[in-house]
């Protein structure tokens, strides 16, 4: 997978190798299982390492090819889906959605109360595409209760408490969204950021203008030309034996089994693939992803998109700071000093975020912990993966960030 020296793209190969005992610590206290973590830069990837073991249980070692559950890192790849026919002309991004989901028109958002008794009033307007993309639809997600919305999800069933890693009920794309769409808003569209089942309807619209399921529209178009042989919404037969194990904290400083690979939902095809959650993949084939996003849309010769839907994607979208867009509720990024775009949060300010990168720097995390950063400045991009819920237990994002930002030199 290394196909250059640090030092032929401007990084020290000596303070690169301060990552090697930062993941040795890690797995060394038993906190965490494994870790591999991935650095692009320059058109070269610089460094991979792998520490620990995907499963405890057996020993298992963590490997390059090692297959993990990505969460909401699968957002970023359902985004693409959607902007690749967004530059084919079949909507524009302030387009409203009830042009294609009739039934979400004439929504109400609620103003008090809770799921019982609430009360509210009309949507101002309808959801748009940008509205979707960048997590201002109104919508929730319902696996962290704190609104009456959260709780009228959890008692449709598209709650998003995740057992094994999927909705606890075994609904389709089309019939989750229709349920969605007949329950109330918790914010204005275009008013408020809040983290939410926004890009699992992005899922639904990328099989009405794609004319296919989405899942297959994401093997046919998107994975499959890339080469991320590994990724998809489950873990095939004859993959199975490369499938992490996944693990909660135990409250003892150490981890317990919350997902063993052998016995997973994920080894066989859900009734439901999340664009918001469902994909598991492996260093090597999310690195692409990646490449193909510094490279402008391309990468190795395949192109999904052009270089200005790119930029677009890539420019942050919202009134100021997520900070800015109303009561910070759950996500995968700090709310000061970042933005958000079409599927991606975007570095603004890292003096106000407090952690390091460079402004128009495009990221996002998921749930067992992994993360993934790109960063146009530095033409840089960093991979790191391990399987640990939730994402917030411990700082190993931040601490990475240091570690390859001072590796820098150049």
């Amino acid at each position: 997978m290394i196909t250059a020296k640090p030092e032929a793209v401007g990084l020290s190969s000596e303070r690169l190798a301060r990552v090697d005992g930062w993941m040795d610590r890690w797995v060394g206290s038993g906190k965490l299982p494994g870790l591999s973590v991935t650095v692009h830069r320059k058109g070269e990837t610089v460094y991979h390492r792998t520490a620990g073991m995907r499963s405890v249980e057996t020993g298992a070692p963590m490997t390059s090819d090692t297959i993990v559950r990505i969460y909401s890192m699968t957002k970023p790849l359902t985004s693409v889906a959607l902007m690749m026919l967004y530059e084919e002309g079949k909507f524009l991004l302030d387009d409203p959605i009830t042009r294609v989901l009739p039934s979400w028109r004439n929504q109400r958002v609620v103003v008090s109360g809770n799921a019982q008794k609430y009360d509210s009033v009309p949507a101002e307007r309808d959801i748009t595409y940008r509205d979707l993309l960048t997590h201002t639809s109104g919508l929730a997600f319902g696996f962290v209760v704190n609104h009456a919305v959260d709780q009228l999800y959890v008692n449709k069933g598209i709650d998003y408490i995740w057992v094994g890693g999927r909705p606890k009920e075994p609904i389709s794309l089309e019939e989750m969204t229709d349920r969605a769409g007949a329950l109330p808003l918790m914010a204005q569209p275009g008013k408020a950021w809040n983290y939410s089942i926004a890009t699992d309807v992005i899922g639904r619209l990328v099989e009405i203008h794609g004319g296919m399921p989405f899942e297959r529209f994401m093997a046919e178009r998107v994975t499959g030309p890339l080469g991320m042989r590994d990724t998809g919404f489950y873990v095939p037969a004859g993959s199975a034996g490369r499938f992490a194990a996944n693990y909660i904290p135990d409250g003892k400083g150490g981890m317990k089994l919350f997902d063993d690979p052998a016995t997973s939902q994920y080894l066989s095809p859900p009734p439901l693939p999340s664009g918001a959650g469902g994909l598991v993949s492996t260093a090597g084939d999310y690195m692409r992803f990646c490449r193909m996003m510094l490279g402008g849309g391309a990468v190795d010769g395949v192109r999904l998109l052009g270089r200005k839907t790119v930029e677009l994607m890539t420019m942050n979208h919202l009134g100021g700071d997520m900070g800015s867009m109303g009561k910070p509720r759950f996500s995968e990024a700090n709310y000061e000093g970042i933005g958000f775009g079409l599927g991606f949060s975007v570095m603004l300010d890292p003096a106000k975020a407090q952690i390091m990168g460079s402004p128009g720097e495009y990221a996002w995390g998921g749930a067992a912990s992994t993360a993934f950063w790109c960063d146009p400045v530095e033409d840089m991009a960093v991979v790191m993966l391990t399987q640990l819920l939730p994402s917030s237990t411990y700082t190993i994002r931040q601490e990475l960030r240091v570690l390859t930002y001072g590796a820098i030199v150049d």
